[in-house]
Formats: structure tokens, C-alpha cells, sequence
């Protein structure tokens, strides 16, 4: 395959075409097979690779396989453009058929962003809950913001520079809380079980002010806000 791939790009720069004009791609479906063959014609060649596996699969399985084939690649340095194919949800489809190509795109960037090499969007960080978080109360929180985040990143991105690059933290209880939140540029520790129904909101890693009520997600909602206004904005 790689023998090949080889002789074709020579012949085209033969026929004319330049070495930048070229990109190689490879059909393969496994992630090992995935990683050799790319690797091995990374060290042949200087022509741009476009990586990503021919077909990855459906839902958890692509997402997985895509993640795990294209990481490795892109840590060492090997990759000019990457994809993600994913089998389209037939249910999905019917509401809109596009559906599968928008989560190619967000996992891809996805991956990107996870491994530090571009970001495109907010990162949201938040706990998986256990034992002490008897609550969804965080998981409804880190579902709102994240989606909110989504909805709003189109107009943040024309009015507030670099706010990609922007860390969230939800954490639902006293023990990971805190210590993630000052990790984030913006986090919110939300009461465990048994813990004091309140929920401490963390500045820069500094503790900013105290949560109470029914109405957490409005006010954290309010506080994300005005971050982005103060510390994107014209005025920052």
C-alpha cells in the first residue's frame, strides 16, 4: 500500500503537480493498522498525510476507534488533516440528516482540542458522581452550561477573541470540587450528600463567592457571562 501510494504521488510531481499539492491518504478500518501504515510512510515521505480511519463505525465504537487511531498520530507530529467517519444513526437521521456529519466535525475537534493542539470551543470539565453526589442536580448544571456554551460560541467567537480557550469546572461535592474548580479559570463545587446545600464558585482559582436557592444555574450562568465580557472583551 505504501509502495504504491508512493509511486503515484512521484508520478504526479512528474506529470507536473508540486510536492505541497499532494496529499496521501490511506483505506484502512483498524486502529494498529491505522497507526503503522501512517507512521511508516511518515518517515518515506514529506508529502501532507490526511489520517483517519476509512470506517470507524457507529456511535461509541467510531468515536472510540477514531480517538485511539488518531492520538498516537498526531502526539508524534504525523498528520496535516485528519477526519472522523461515522456511521449515521438511522433514528438521528430522520430528524435531521446531517446529524452524523455535525458529530464528525465536533469529534474531530474534539480530539484536537483534548490533545492540546487546537481548540475551537469552551472546555467543559465535570465528575462522573459516586457515593457522595446522590444528586443529578451537577449533572443537569454541566449539561446546561455546556450546551448553552455550544449555543453561544457563534456569537462569542465575533465579539470575544481566545474565549475558546476558556476552562469550565462542574464538580458535584465537596472532595474533587474545589481543588478541580481552582484548576479552571471559572468552577462551581455543587453540595454532595449530606455536605451544606451551597455551592462555592472559584475565580481564577480563587474563591469568588457562595451559590444558594434554586436558582444556581441562572446566577452561575450570569457569572460565566460576565467572565467572558471582562477577560475577552474589548474592555480586557
Amino acid at each position: 500500500m505504501i509502495a504504491s501510494a508512493l509511486e503515484s504521488a512521484a508520478a504526479a510531481e512528474h506529470y507536473g503537480l508540486r510536492n505541497d499539492q499532494i496529499i496521501l491518504s490511506a483505506k484502512v478500518s483498524g486502529v494498529r493498522d491505522l497507526i503503522d501504515i501512517y507512521t511508516k510512510m511518515a518517515a518515506r515521505c514529506s508529502y501532507a498525510l490526511h489520517l483517519g480511519l476509512t470506517e470507524a463505525g457507529m456511535g461509541m465504537k467510531g468515536l472510540v476507534a477514531s480517538a485511539a487511531g488518531l492520538s498516537p498520530l498526531l502526539l508524534a507530529g504525523i498528520g496535516d488533516t485528519i477526519r472522523v467517519s461515522l456511521t449515521p444513526d438511522p433514528e438521528k437521521a430522520k430528524i435531521d440528516p446531517h446529524a452524523a456529519r455535525k458529530e464528525e466535525v465536533m469529534a474531530a475537534q474534539q480530539i484536537l482540542q483534548s490533545l492540546s493542539l487546537r481548540s475551537f470551543l469552551p472546555q467543559v470539565t465535570s465528575c462522573p458522581g459516586c457515593g457522595r453526589t446522590t444528586s443529578t442536580y451537577f449533572q443537569e448544571l454541566a449539561a446546561n452550561i455546556q450546551q448553552y456554551v455550544r449555543d453561544t460560541m457563534p456569537e462569542w467567537r465575533k465579539k470575544y477573541p481566545g474565549v475558546e480557550e476558556l476552562k469550565i469546572a462542574v464538580m458535584g461535592c465537596v472532595v474533587n470540587g474545589p481543588g478541580e474548580s481552582k484548576h479552571a479559570n471559572l468552577g462551581i463545587s455543587l453540595p454532595g450528600t449530606f455536605e451544606e446545600p451551597k455551592a462555592p464558585v472559584y475565580i481564577d482559582g480563587k474563591l469568588s463567592t457562595t451559590l444558594r436557592g434554586d436558582g444556581i444555574i441562572a446566577e452561575f450562568q450570569q457569572i460565566l457571562n460576565h467572565y467572558v465580557e471582562t477577560h475577552y472583551g474589548e474592555r480586557a
